[in-house]
Order: structure tokens, then C-alpha cells, then sequence
């Protein structure tokens, strides 16, 4: 077993070792780190729906009702009343047809793409898609055909110019989790109809982020209507837990029997069905969640920008902050860390070598006080750090 302590010993010399923080949750935009109170800025949670009144107190009535655990699979045991009124509720919001529920966005994405895709076919994937957009591409075993992230001429000439004898998938983020930006999903629809491909889009994070009502990356390209699988997941905006797709009757239908990450796990608890459902509901009812999350995402770009803190142009809650080493972005994360301030290191293998950055994601929850505050602490960080290293 020695092979085990040599790989750490390498991964800690790289300064890419990792090991999980134990973070006490006090409200959807502030934890407590060994007793102090800090601010997150490192969460997912985009619209703080994780500790709304309405949201917790679904998950309470669920337990009441039907207990801590599903006891089955989905096609078991473990379908219950509201995993149908989620499924509903979610097709209805994305304007599709059908809906499924996964355990995980994982899971989902790993799940559908090994499902829809086999030897006879191929996928086009873009260079920046997520890990479990990746792993499901391979567990499909079809010949996957990576295209330059966001490269409309290079993915049209790859479809044109690889030969196919079953399906083309053109599989893509909607917002790419690194870097915030967003796949040009109008121009992949009409190079998808040139060639007759389907279109799969992973939309982690723009689900109650972007679009008319938070309705994701389709709708606020205009393209909902000509994406034929979107995936998203009930763990970001809508503060639960688990992934879901949405798509037309036939494709959920055939999920449900074809895919093996739905028939062979035991489905989520009661509670969180409910807080999703609960969430969904909110973010359907309150407009205004999604309006400020999108002021501070705005407040916070500006602010970054007026302190000549070089960060990409975008509108996602997504900020990427490229140091390039990873040592210095790990000591950085910690110095801000002892300031009362929670920022998460991003470093290989998840970005490329020489790209590490700190990740910051901006919520509802945060006040604009508390988003001035954690840039004036990042702008002095960086000095103090880039003085070090100097």
C-alpha cells in the first residue's frame, strides 16, 4: 500500500493537496470557522434558498409525514407523492414536456449521457465542460470529439468533417463552472441543425440564475424550445439537493429505463424533495430573488473592476480570480480565511496548470456592504501576496 502515501507525499509537494474543512452553517451567506463568523463567498447557493423559512419548513413536514429515508429505488419503493409533483413542477418551469429527478447533478449528468450515447455514436464536447459531463462521455464508450471551449468554427468544422454512423451529441455547460462564462447556445442550435445533432446542456448554473424567471441558459439565449436535454440540479440555486433533466415524454420515459445511475440507486430522502419543491415554488412566486442576485453579481463585477483586480467580463455569479501558482492561491485563501472571509482555491487537476485562481460566488443572501467589504480585503491580499512573492 505504500503507492498510497507516495501519490499524497507528490500532491502535497505540488501544493495540490486537499482535505475537507468542517464549516458550521449560520445563515445562507456566513459560517462559523473554528468559532469565528465568516463570510462565504465560496458557496453555491446562489439565491440563499437554503435557509429560507418556507424551504426549511417543507423539509420539517416531509419528515412528519413520511419519515427520514425513501427505502427503495425510484422504480422500487422510493417514488413517493411529491417526487411527482417536483418532476411536474420542473417541466413545467423549463417548458418541457417530462421531467426526472437524479440523486446528484453527478449523477444525472453521468447517468444520461452514457444512456443516449453508445459505440456507434459520437460526441462533441466542449474543452471546458465538467467532470461529470467528461466521466459520462466515457462511460458511453462512443468516440468523443473535443472541440476548443466556445469555438463555433471549430465545432461545426470537427461535425463536418468526422464521419458518424449512429448519433452526433453536441454536449456543453450552459455556464461553465470555473470560469463563469456562457456557451453560445444560439449559434450551437443552428450548427446542431445543420447536423442534425442533438444538443445536451448541462445547466448547474444558470437554473435560477439567468433567463426570463431564472429559467436557465436556453431561455436566456432564446434557444428553449430547440434544446432537446437539459440537465440541471437542485443543489445550487434551488438550496437542496440532487439533479434533474427535462426534456420531451420519450426521453424521460426512456431514461427511467435505460439509465443506470436512476435504476440502481435508492432515492433521495422525503425531506429533500421538498425543499426542492418548496424552492422551486419560491423562486416561481419571488421574481425579485433572482433581481438581486443579479444587482450584486453586477456590484461586486464593478467593484472588482474599479480596484483593478483583473477578472473576466461576465454576468454570472462566477468570478474568477487567476493567481496562476497554486501555492500562492492556496496562501492567499488562507490569509482571507483568518480576515473572516471564505474563498475557495480552484487549482489542478480541476483548471489547467498555471491557471489556479480563486473562485468567488456571489448570492443573493450577501449584503452590499458585506461585497464592498470582501473586496477591499481581496485587494489588499493580493498586494500583501504579490509583495511576497517579490
Amino acid at each position: 500500500m505504500q503507492f498510497l502515501a507516495d501519490y499524497l507525499e507528490q500532491v502535497k509537494a505540488a501544493r495540490l493537496y486537499r482535505q475537507t474543512v468542517v464549516y458550521k452553517p449560520v445563515s445562507a451567506a456566513h459560517v462559523q470557522l473554528n468559532g469565528q463568523t465568516c463570510l462565504l463567498l465560496a458557496s453555491n447557493n446562489y439565491l440563499g434558498l437554503t435557509h429560507d423559512p418556507a424551504v426549511r419548513q417543507a423539509a420539517v413536514d416531509a419528515i412528519r409525514l413520511y419519515g427520514t429515508g425513501a427505502g427503495g429505488a425510484r422504480l422500487t419503493t422510493g417514488t413517493f407523492p411529491l417526487y411527482e409533483q417536483l418532476e411536474q413542477e420542473l417541466a413545467a418551469f423549463k417548458g418541457a414536456e417530462a421531467a426526472l429527478v437524479f440523486n446528484s447533478g453527478y449523477m444525472a449528468n453521468t447517468g444520461i449521457i452514457s444512456a443516449l450515447a453508445g459505440p456507434a455514436d459520437v460526441i462533441f464536447s466542449d474543452a471546458l465542460n465538467h467532470a461529470s459531463l467528461i466521466d459520462g462521455c466515457r462511460l458511453a464508450r462512443a468516440r468523443v470529439v473535443i472541440y476548443r471551449h466556445a469555438d463555433m468554427e471549430h465545432l461545426a468544422y470537427l461535425l463536418q468533417m468526422t464521419a458518424c454512423a449512429g448519433k452526433r451529441l453536441i454536449i456543453t455547460d450552459g455556464v461553465f463552472s470555473m470560469d463563469g462564462d456562457i456557451a453560445p447556445l444560439g449559434s450551437i442550435v443552428q450548427i446542431a441543425a445543420r447536423y442534425k445533432a442533438l444538443i445536451v446542456v448541462d445547466d448547474a448554473h444558470a437554473t435560477g440564475v439567468l433567463g426570463p424567471g431564472g429559467r436557465g441558459t436556453a431561455a436566456y439565449c432564446g434557444v428553449a424550445d430547440k434544446v432537446h436535454v437539459q440537465i440541471g440540479t437542485l443543489s445550487k440555486a434551488l438550496g437542496a439537493e440532487g439533479g434533474f433533466v427535462t426534456g420531451s415524454g420519450d426521453l424521460i420515459d426512456y431514461l427511467k429505463n435505460k439509465a443506470r445511475s436512476f435504476i440502481f440507486s435508492t432515492a433521495l430522502a422525503p425531506a429533500t424533495i421538498a425543499a426542492a419543491l418548496a424552492a422551486l415554488r419560491e423562486l416561481s412566486a419571488r421574481p425579485e430573488l433572482v433581481a438581486k442576485l443579479t444587482d450584486n453579481v453586477l456590484h461586486a463585477r464593478t467593484l472588482l473592476q474599479a480596484a483593478k483586480i483583473p477578472v473576466p467580463a461576465g454576468i454570472t455569479p462566477i468570478i474568477p480570480v487567476i493567481v496562476g501558482d497554486s501555492g500562492i492561491a492556496v496562501r492567499i485563501t488562507s490569509e482571507l480565511q483568518q480576515q473572516g472571509l471564505i474563498i475557495t482555491a480552484i487549482r489542478p487537476p480541476t483548471v489547467p496548470a498555471g491557471t489556479s485562481r480563486l473562485r468567488l460566488t456571489v448570492t443573493a443572501a450577501h449584503t452590499r456592504e458585506e461585497l464592498t467589504a470582501a473586496v477591499h480585503a481581496i485587494r489588499r491580499t493580493l498586494t500583501l501576496c504579490g509583495k511576497r512573492r517579490e
